[in-house]
Order: C-alpha cells, then sequence, then structure tokens
C-alpha cells in the first residue's frame, strides 16, 4: 500500500505525495505550546501523533524539515505575566524549559527549529506580511487601531472547519485570539496597545501595539519552511478559527496554496470525560511522573490510539501499558541471550512483510501496528520454546526490533538502581544460592515494597521498576 493520510481539508484519505520534486525532502509545521503554563498530556497527545508522523516518514526514507513554534505573547501569556508582576519574557521561560524537559521524557523527537513569537526577526516578518495585506486590500485598521483582516476578501474562507458562512451571522470583528465558531468575524492581525498589555508593546506603521496569534505561525512557517508546507499538524481545536486564519492571510500574502495535507488528532479524554481542572482529572505529565509512572509507559498510552480516535485515558490504561512494554522487556531479553552465540545476522520473515509499517502507511494506523508488533513477539516467543530460532535468527529479529523502535522510541528505562535496592537483590542473591527459599521470598516481598519487581528466568534475574 501506498503511504496515505486522512486530510482535513477534502475529509478523504489521499495518497502522500511530496512537494519536493525529487521527492525525498517533507516540509512540516506542527503548532506548538503556548507558554502560559505546563503543557498538559492533552497537549502530549498531539505533539506525541506528530512525533510518530516525523518519525515514520523517516522510516520511509523522506528527510523531514519540521518547525514547531512556541507561542509567547498572545492573550494567556500576557494576563499570566501582568497576575504575575513579571516582565513577559521571565513569566515565560519556566515554562519554555519545562516543555523541553517534557519533551526528553517522552522521548519526542526535537523539531529543526522551535521559533518564539517575540524574537525580532518573526516580529519583523509579521509586520511585513500584515503591510502586504493592506496594501492589497485584505486587511485594514479599524477605529480602535487595531488591524483584522477581512475576511470576506478570502472566498475559501472557512472550508477547511466545512462552515457555510452564509449561514453563520457575522459578529463584525473578533480582536480575541480564541472564539467559536459562532463568532465569526474579521480576526486581529495587529492588535494596538492598551493599558492592559503593560509593556508588551513593539513599534508599526498602525503604532505601538502586538501580533494577533493567528498571524505568529503564518509568519514563522513562511519565514523558515517557505511559502509552501507539505503538512501542518494540529489538534482539532486549532482547525478552528486559528488554521482557517493562517490559510485565508498566508495565501492572501503568496498568492500559492499554503499547505497540501492538514492532520489533526482528536481530543483526549480522562476517565470518559474532558478533561478540566473542576473535575479533578486535569494532569501535566509531571503529575503522573510524581505517581510513579514512566515517561516510556505516558508515551505507549498517549500513542497508541489512532490518531483521529478519541483517546480516553486511565489509570488502568497505564497499567497496561506496564504490562505491554514488560513483555516487550522479556521478548528482547530472550532474543538477546540467544544471539549472543550468533556469527551473523539473519533476516526474520516477518521483516520482509513489514507489516509493522505498512499498517503506518494506512493513515497511521497505530492500533493495526501495535498489533503485528504483539503477533510477532507472540509468534516467536512460541518458536523460542519449542527451539525453532536459532541464533542468527534472533540477531536478526533483534536488529528488526530496533528497526521499528526507531518509530516507536519503546526500549527500557535506563534508570539506576538506588544502592539499598541492589543491597537487598545482593542477599537475595545469596539466600537463593544458599537454598533459603523461605529468605529469598521475604526479600523478594521487600523489594516490591520499594518499588522493584523481581522475576527469576532461564537467563537469571530481572530486576524492574513497578513504579505507582
Amino acid at each position: 500500500m501506498a503511504l496515505q493520510f486522512q486530510n482535513t481539508l477534502t475529509r478523504s484519505v489521499e495518497p502522500f505525495v511530496p512537494i519536493d520534486p525529487a521527492g525525498k525532502t517533507v516540509k512540516l509545521y506542527t503548532c506548538g505550546p503556548t507558554v502560559y503554563n505546563h503543557a498538559h498530556i492533552g497537549n502530549f497527545r498531539a505533539y506525541l501523533f506528530e512525533d510518530l508522523l516525523q518519525r515514520h516518514l523517516e522510516y520511509r526514507g523522506f528527510a523531514v524539515e519540521r518547525v514547531m513554534n512556541l507561542t509567547d505573547v498572545d492573550d494567556k501569556t500576557i494576563r499570566g505575566a501582568r497576575e504575575k508582576g513579571v516582565p513577559l519574557a521571565r513569566f515565560t521561560k519556566p515554562f519554555k524549559d519545562a516543555f523541553f524537559e517534557d519533551l526528553q521524557s517522552l522521548r519526542i523527537k526535537l523539531a529543526d527549529s522551535f521559533p518564539a513569537a517575540t524574537e525580532p526577526e518573526h516580529i519583523a516578518r509579521m509586520i511585513a506580511m500584515i503591510e502586504k495585506l493592506v496594501a492589497a486590500g485584505h486587511a485594514y485598521q479599524a477605529d480602535d487601531k487595531s488591524v483584522y483582516f477581512r475576511i470576506g476578501s478570502f472566498p475559501n474562507y472557512g472550508r477547511l472547519a466545512h462552515l457555510n458562512l452564509e449561514e453563520l451571522r457575522p459578529s463584525g470583528r473578533v480582536s480575541s485570539d480564541e472564539y467559536e465558531k459562532e463568532n465569526i468575524g474579521d480576526f486581529a492581525l495587529w492588535k494596538a496597545h492598551d493599558a492592559d498589555d503593560g509593556d508588551v508593546k513593539w513599534d508599526s506603521p498602525w503604532g505601538p501595539g502586538r501580533p494577533g496569534w493567528h498571524i505568529e505561525c503564518s509568519a514563522m512557517a513562511t519565514g523558515l519552511l517557505g511559502d509552501r508546507l507539505d503538512i501542518h499538524c494540529g489538534g482539532v481545536d486549532n482547525i478552528f478559527p486559528h488554521h482557517e486564519a493562517e490559510i485565508a492571510q498566508t495565501e492572501c500574502c503568496t498568492g500559492k496554496k499554503f499547505v497540501n495535507l492538514w492532520m489533526h488528532c482528536a481530543h483526549l479524554m480522562v476517565d470518559g470525560r474532558k478533561m478540566a481542572k473542576s473535575f479533578g482529572n486535569f494532569y501535566t505529565l509531571r503529575d503522573l511522573l510524581g505517581k510513579g509512572w514512566s515517561g516510556r509507559e505516558v508515551r505507549y498510552v498517549l500513542l497508541s490510539a489512532h490518531y483521529r480516535l478519541p483517546l480516553n485515558f486511565t489509570f488502568e490504561g497505564l497499567a497496561g501499558a506496564r504490562s505491554a512494554l514488560q513483555r516487550l522487556d522479556e521478548w528482547q531479553q530472550r532474543l538477546a541471550g540467544l544471539a549472543v552465540t550468533a556469527k551473523k545476522s539473519e533476516p526474520h520473515p516477518a521483516a520482509a512483510e513489514d507489516k509493522f509499517a505498512a499498517a503506518l502507511d494506512d493513515d497511521l494506523n497505530i492500533s493495526a501496528a501495535l498489533g503485528a508488533l504483539f503477533d510477532l513477539v507472540r509468534d516467536t516467543n512460541r518458536a523460542m520454546d519449542e527451539g525453532q530460532i536459532s541464533p542468527e535468527q534472533a540477531r536478526g529479529l533483534l536488529d528488526y526490533w530496533e528497526r521499528l523502535n526507531s518509530v516507536l522510541r519503546l526500549e527500557p528505562e535506563t534508570a539506576a538502581i538506588p544502592p539499598e535496592v541492589a543491597s537487598l537483590l545482593d542477599e537475595r542473591t545469596a539466600a537463593r544460592a544458599a537454598g533459603n527459599w523461605a529468605r529469598s521470598d521475604a526479600l523478594r516481598d521487600e523489594l516490591l515494597k520499594h518499588g522493584w519487581a523481581v522475576k527469576d528466568t532461564k537467563e537469571g534475574t530481572k530486576l524492574t521498576r513497578t513504579g505507582a
């Protein structure tokens, strides 16, 4: 099957054809966080879908040029800085730093560039784009001194979100960065400075002010990747108004089709409900790590459902992820023990068929891909039980797993074993060597209280972190 993805614009699955005439390079833009708080697991569901997309494109031989923006000036960040009584840059910095730490915990591949909206070169490009839109009649300065995009000048406005503008009542102008579909109206490109903005302002041909949220992404995307993008991603909540606005203002500036393929992931639910602090089901990654879960367990859960389907996050699901990962770990350990004497690597038939990658070719069907992987685990475990896999075949399976894991990134954590745990493990090993099984069992229970599980196998004693 050829590589194909669902296009939000057309609501159909389409073959993927890069803009690059050589068919090698893919230009990918992914909407990043608004750094007014720690990113929550719903945000990371989107970022992990985008990580899977990039890694699979690379698995298939494409070179991906990716940009992810950081929104560090908008209504939320300014409000947060004002409430804290600190400059905007000081307010946003700890959230930027935390975001990169969370990316590392979740093994999300870093983009080539993480432009921040307040960087001078991007502010300059935003102003230049707005000037062009005003000159062409697509934008105007209103009585409030702000500059607005005239949606009536772009006939395709609403097509991404599949809105029938004739059935919606226009609301004049909309100055807020975020609003509902019912609030259709000309949106702000440049917001005139007011007292609530404090010292957050830049000079412009229309007076002091700051950019609107939508123009930020258009300027950074085209400035770093060019006028045309292969793929633009985000969550479904970005479709309107943000991505709708991006299309309108960018295409009116460039006269070219902005994005070939729009991909959006569905919302994350928690215990069957919308995630909200008022429901007591709002979690950041840090909340989950603090409860003893690992970054790779959270990664597995957030990756495990198809990106276009709502994902219901539960702690039972995290426990299931822990079991699935333990099964993968044990499979790799068995293969590694068998492959020790291998003189060469012998490809396994599953690698040639590669059902895993074929599933991802079909609009990132991760459920089918993981199903193919665990079918392989089951079948080869059975074959090892029956002595039907040679050391060379075991080495070939490990090589194949390394390729798959370049997409999944589910290798075991490399957490250091605390000294007290190592001491208990040594004491248990000595007890087993002396045949003192009662003491061995007691020490196993003691290790479990410390958060470590012991399993005795033919290949030796295995120690794994249990977490929560």
